[in-house]
């Protein structure tokens, strides 16, 4: 039995690792592995049988029943991916939080949502005693577990919940923090939390901090769109569940807000190790855009139209000719803007790296806007995408996944073993479903460590704090990058953006006082979380006002932000080749 769980769970990681990198030629269909991009798997028409849109108790009850007999379909394990101990690093051992009644909560019905001085109490209340396992059992679906939700004395019903995230989730065992999507709407469509209809509770995981998505929120608002950020206090089922930080949704109130118009097309791209959606041209097919980009708004026509002119406008436009026909349709001044914070706050999740976790707006005029959607692996040290990171990214050939999470599991030699028969063996599956292109590009990324053509998976000798802001210049499959900065005007522009951000920023005594104002809200409940994944003293060290020395990827922000700015201040752009 312990070798078949073992198996099974190999199996599993092996798929969010080589699945997220081959995610362009899609694994979805009859004989597949999932839908390609990691879609939800569609179950809520199925078992709602009263038709009003969301799954009641007792149709929860025969989805949940029916799933455990299909084996869950494409998901795995209820429980997540990994070990009993998941797969997060530090934390400790979730055990319960502190009772709260909501007479016990502070009200600020005046504050806005986003109030970055205010720590706000949610309260949620799950119809079910089993509700994390409720929510693990519909992860990866359409269905929504309803709850009451409890808000500066105001109570709002049936608040759709559902656990959201991929590494943030697979990597983090039950009972300890997850992130949760809140849809206030679900049943109400009137009904409104401070006039939002989503909530986005994140649990911070990988980032000792706990504030890269507050930080790096507040910075990029200096100069693009960007998605609120604060912290929020979560009760559930009475029991304090502790600190989450709350980010706004990218949806149309976020567009009226930002570009004073909610009628443009909305896309998301999902997280994905691999990254596959830099923005090539793919062709005329909208069924090749589609595996990449999720549009969000109405599935229209002219709005695929207009993202294929513009993926064939940045790859076939000679370099000369590119910023004026780019000028149409793209707000060149924003992208470049997009471009530097991601690299000078070293999005670890970003765009430089990934070509993912990032959101496009097709405004009414017809222009694209790129706005940063995942925000909380910045701030430290460059490494490589996802699983595997600095220490040599995806896996090597024979190699099931990095070394890193070999040592993670403590793996013995006949684990191994067994690990490089799966690894055959499924390599063999998935070839099987490929195209004799893609197995060509399955082969070529397999046998460069992982790496895309053009070095695309992260910096040559790791980067660190002198990550090259002009990193990717020959990245083929990131040409919103390559193409853009291949122009030397709109590189010099890209470069004079990297030195404001660096100068204004980064500046400790610009910076240094929204970390102090952060620290102060969340301190001392962060100190008394019981569910948190980082220890306390991890986030004392890394928010401290003095400089503390590195502790393998952990920095703290001081260190971060003087060595950055440093580093970028004297950059000076280095022959190449």
């Amino acid at each position: 039995m312990k070798q078949r769980a073992f198996r099974v769970a190999a199996l599993l990681l092996l798929f969010a690792a080589t699945t997220a990198l081959a995610q362009p030629p899609g694994f979805g269909g009859p004989g597949g592995f999932g839908p390609p991009g990691g879609e939800q798997r569609k179950i809520l028409k199925e078992h709602d049988k009263n038709g009003d849109g969301w799954l009641n108790a007792a149709e929860r009850k025969v989805a949940r029943e029916a799933m455990k007999n299909d084996g869950g379909g494409r998901r795995g394990p209820g429980g997540g991916f990994g070990p009993p101990g998941g797969f997060g690093r530090g934390g400790e051992t979730p055990k319960p939080g502190p009772k709260v009644h909501p007479a016990d909560a502070t009200h600020f019905a005046t504050a806005t949502l986003y109030d970055p001085t205010v720590l706000r109490t949610i309260f949620i209340e799950f119809e079910n005693a089993d509700w994390e396992k409720e929510l693990e059992d519909f992860h990866g679906t359409d269905v929504d577990v309803p709850a009451k939700v409890v808000v500066d004395g105001k109570t709002f019903h049936n608040v759709g919940i559902h656990f959201r995230g991929m590494s943030s989730y697979m990597m983090v065992r039950a009972g300890s923090k997850r992130s949760m999507n809140l849809t206030v709407d679900m049943v109400d469509a009137k009904q409104r939390i401070h006039g939002a209809k989503t909530l986005n509770l994140l649990n911070n995981h990988e980032d000792a901090t706990a504030m890269s998505t507050v930080i790096y929120s507040h910075i990029a608002r200096q100069y693009i769109p960007a998605p609120k950020a604060n912290f929020a206090k979560v009760v559930i089922n009475g029991e304090s569940w502790g600190i989450y930080t709350n980010v706004q949704q990218f949806n149309k109130d976020f567009a009226k807000e930002n570009f004073q118009n909610d009628k443009g097309a909305r896309w998301k791209v999902r997280g994905n190790p691999g990254g596959a959606a830099g923005l090539e041209y793919l062709g005329e097919n909208v069924a090749d855009y589609k595996r990449r980009y999720e549009i969000k708004s109405k599935d229209d026509a002219k709005s695929w139209k207009a993202l294929i002119q513009l993926c064939k406008t940045l790859n076939e436009t000679p370099a000369d000719k590119l910023e004026d026909a780019l000028k149409p349709m793209l707000d060149v001044e924003g992208l470049l803007w997009f471009l530097a914070l991601d690299v000078v706050l070293i999005n670890n999740d970003g765009f430089w790296v990934r070509a993912s976790d990032y959101s496009m707006y097709l405004d009414e005029k017809g222009k694209f806007h790129f706005i940063p959607h995942d925000m909380n692996e910045a701030f430290h040290v460059g490494m490589g995408p996802g699983m595997g990171g600095g220490r040599g990214g995806m896996p090597k050939p024979g190699e099931l996944f990095p070394i890193f999470l070999q040592d993670v599991l403590q793996l013995t030699d006949a684990q191994k073993t067994e690990l490089a028969k799966i690894q055959k063996e499924t390599d063999t599956q998935l070839e099987s479903l490929l195209t004799d292109e893609q197995k060509k590009q399955w082969k070529e990324m397999r046998n460069n460590t992982g790496r895309p053509p053009g070095g695309g998976f992260g910096p040559p000798g790791g980067g660190g704090m002198e990550l090259d802001p002009l990193i990717g210049l020959t990245d083929v499959r990131k040409p919103l990058r390559s193409k853009i900065l291949a122009v030397p005007s709109l590189k010099a522009k890209y470069l004079a953006d990297v030195k404001t951000i660096a100068e204004k920023s980064l500046d400790w005594n610009n910076l240094g006082p929204i970390v102090a104002l952060h620290r102060k809200v969340i301190e001392a409940e962060l100190k008394i979380d019981t569910r948190k994944l980082e220890p306390f003293e991890a986030f004392a060290r890394t928010t401290a006002d003095a400089p503390e020395p590195s502790k393998g990827r952990e920095m703290s922000l001081r260190s971060f932000a003087e060595q950055r700015r440093k580093y970028l201040l004297n950059y000076a752009e280095k022959p190449r080749p």
